[in-house]
């Protein structure tokens, strides 16, 4: 699939609950390679997009189309053969407190697969390994991490299956500004590495500039989608207060030269 390709297409979304009425014929196109964020204000839904394009919830109209196919007027069976191409992290890890690091990591490859525990302990090594833990790490248990360990951890357990989409919601979240922006760099360099593409849910502007090529906000039941730069001269009055805040030097130039790069 080239770059050009969508991998990822919704098609006027509308997601409502009783009166409340969320997306509004929400569409949008993401192409085989990039990495896409997806921006919002608090109540506009961004996780409830994300949980439509995972097929974790049904539209009230529109489609989602990943790699060609309806996600929406599908079985679960073939659903889950779906769910098999794309890893997730969520918010705050969502690993199993009761299960080790290497327990979490090894049940997507024993959801799906048959095979040894040699292999399952050397896979988990190698995902370990792609995310800058130790070996020592997969016999801990969540509880014995630090944040940005259980966030490294999650990220290994989405990559078990060598998926080709990887969603992150709030990938940053909770972390401090060192260990937020190590892990954008794990995630910039897995996804070069892996040629991943990668829709991520954040609020957190340095992530926008360091990981995405483009950015797609959720506002006013609407979505707008453009680079970092034109996002810069946006009118909505939500946009042009996200884009120029407290770090707007920062952004634009971290944006100058992400578009001498070609990003």
């Amino acid at each position: 699939m080239d770059q050009l390709t969508p991998i990822v297409s919704l098609r006027n979304i509308v997601n409502r609950f009783g009166e409340q009425l969320l997306h509004d014929n929400v569409s949008l196109d993401i192409r085989a390679g990039e990495v896409m964020g997806i921006v919002g204000s608090s109540g506009s839904g961004k996780s409830v997009l994300l949980r439509t394009i995972l097929g974790l919830h049904k539209p009230n109209s529109g489609q989602v189309l990943i790699e060609g196919a309806d996600i929406t007027s599908m079985s679960q069976r073939a659903l889950i053969q779906v769910k098999r191409r794309y890893g997730v992290t969520f918010q705050h890890g969502a690993l199993f407190s009761s299960l080790t690091v290497a327990e979490n990591i090894q049940l997507p490859l024993r959801e799906y697969l048959t095979l040894s525990q040699a292999t399952l302990d050397q896979l988990t090594a190698l995902r370990l390994e792609m995310v800058g833990l130790p070996v020592s790490a997969a016999t801990k248990y969540p509880a014995q991490l630090s944040g940005g360990m259980i966030k490294r951890a999650s990220l290994a357990r989405a990559l078990a299956l060598d998926p080709q989409l990887l969603f992150l919601d709030e990938p940053t979240s909770g972390l401090d500004p060192i260990s937020a922006a190590e892990f954008d760099q794990l995630v910039s360099y897995l996804q070069r590495n892996l040629k991943l593409t990668v829709i991520m849910i954040t609020h957190d502007l340095d992530s926008l500039m360091s990981t995405c090529d483009r950015v797609a906000v959720l506002v006013d039941r609407k979505i707008n989608v453009d680079t970092l730069v034109g996002m810069m001269s946006h009118p909505h009055p939500w946009i042009h207060d996200y884009f120029h805040g407290v770090r707007a030097r920062k952004l634009t130039h971290s944006s100058d030269q992400g578009a001498a790069h070609g990003t």
